[in-house]
């Protein structure tokens, strides 16, 4: 019959594309993976990551956390959390990462010099990617939090296919230009069966610190309205505040060297 023969060709099609994804298999030693997020660049996926992994830490100080950094052409994790110089390697030839705060991180950034450009194609990167996820000695991690690259692109469906994901943060300010980047961030993880866990809306609000007048620079509520959209919770309401990017760079972030500020 008609339904018989589309139903055979439906499986069929299925096995195929089986075939052609890779098997998922767990980063050995970690327990839980997620990721973070965003559409664009620019919106403050990294600090948010990177204040994530800390704050993570802090409530949970029976937890060991681990913080990855897939930004492999624009690594800003060391500096956030100053860490510098070259990984060691154990007796089976893996990456012992660099800790500071109790976090242990991995970067691309510990790997090359500081000013160096990475220029390279699709599939070094990709290579560089697995390295990352592969030879690294984690230890024993409850949570690894990865900070992605912005876009939708090789990086997001190689970390998203080849290792289960517990769910996903997306990032983004209130613009619309980011908000539609965000919605696309948020559907391809749908798409490749990832949970997403929610949205960090960064930069919210700016405050004068004279007048203490408030101003919505990138719009107010975009992301709380794309949420409504998308079904999906509001995880965090960051302002746009000097103390968090100058602690940021300082590598001293602000849950850190001013867990008491408003920021």
């Amino acid at each position: 019959s008609s339904s018989s023969g589309d139903e055979a060709l439906r499986d069929k099609r299925a096995r195929i594309l089986s075939r052609g994804l890779p098997k998922q298999k767990p980063i050995e030693g970690v327990k839980q993976v997620v990721v973070v997020a965003s559409g664009k660049g620019g919106v403050g996926k990294s600090t948010t990551a990177d204040v994530l992994t800390i704050t993570c830490f802090i409530l949970k100080q029976t937890k060991e956390v681990g913080l990855l950094d897939a930004d492999i052409y624009g690594p800003s994790i060391p500096k956030m959390m100053n860490l510098k110089g070259n990984p060691e390697l154990t007796p089976k030839n893996l990456m012992r990462p660099l800790k500071n705060y109790g976090i242990a991180c991995m970067s691309m950034g510990f790997l090359i010099e500081e000013t160096a450009p990475v220029v390279w194609r699709g599939l070094m990167v990709m290579s560089a990617v697995e390295k990352l996820l592969r030879q690294v000695d984690w230890g024993q991690l409850d949570y690894l939090v990865i900070d992605m690259p912005p876009g939708t692109g090789d990086v997001q469906l190689s970390v998203s296919q080849n290792i289960p994901i517990a769910g996903a943060v997306i990032v983004s300010t209130p613009q619309d230009v980011a908000l539609l980047d965000a919605r696309k961030g948020a559907e391809m993880f749908r798409k490749v069966h990832v949970p997403v866990l929610g949205l960090v809306q960064n930069m919210s609000v700016f405050q004068c610190p004279k007048c203490k007048h408030e101003t919505h620079i990138f719009g107010a509520d975009g992301v709380r309205d794309l949420a409504k959209t998308l079904g999906l919770d509001i995880l965090g309401d960051v302002p746009l505040h000097v103390n968090i990017r100058e602690t940021c760079d300082s590598g001293q972030p602000v849950v850190i060297s001013q867990p008491q500020s408003v920021a």
